[in-house]
């Protein structure tokens, strides 16, 4: 049951790109946000791992490899905040909700394991769920990149001196950054609004 709240409270994300989809808030207002959000888990994390906050929420949504680290709450914030701050609206925010949308969802698919290598029919779902998150806001070349940048980073799992490298950090970040080079690449504009 631990991990369908995990997946839950990762999906819950989607509720800040929504309402700036939605026209209800600005993009600048939308990253003020994400702004507020880290420095309030800067706190949080600074609290449980420095002086020993131990709430029983902790408990239920970090994982074990987390409990001496920083968080995948944590990570998940400061890569969003960090790609909204870097990148227009067009790169970021599909490249937000495939951490929010398509990571739970991998993570349901496979085994609620942690492994270094997901299975491929994992792999190909994760696939098509970020190109679909991403062909609304770019052209179909630059949604490729974007979403086998960020299928690589959800399914290999790499470990640095005992360290698991957090998707949580690395699939906005690399999808940004993938949307981006195909942006480049093809010259293409950018058929969603950039304010």
């Amino acid at each position: 049951m631990g991990e369908l709240k995990r997946r839950a409270v990762h999906a819950s994300g989607t509720a800040l790109p929504a309402v700036y989809l939605l026209d209800i808030i600005s993009y600048e207002q939308f990253r003020w946000l994400l702004v507020a959000g880290s420095v309030v888990v800067c706190c949080l994390e600074a609290l449980r791992l420095f002086v020993g906050l131990d709430w029983r929420l902790y408990d239920e949504l970090t994982r074990e490899y987390e409990q001496d680290n920083l968080a995948g709450y944590a990570l998940y914030t400061f890569s969003g905040t960090a790609v909204a701050l870097v990148f227009q609206p067009a790169i970021a925010i599909p490249a937000i909700l495939m951490l929010t949308i398509a990571d739970p969802l991998s993570g349901l698919l496979g085994s609620g394991e942690l492994q270094s290598i997901k299975e491929l029919s994992v792999i190909a779902a994760t696939f098509a769920v970020c190109f679909l998150i991403a062909i609304p806001f770019v052209a179909p070349v630059p949604a490729v990149c974007g979403a086998f940048a960020a299928t690589l980073a959800d399914g290999v799992k790499p470990v640095v001196r005992g360290y698991v490298i957090d998707d949580n950090l690395t699939i906005p970040i690399a999808a940004a950054v993938a949307i981006t080079i195909g942006l480049r690449l093809t010259a293409h504009g950018l058929p969603f609004a950039s304010g």
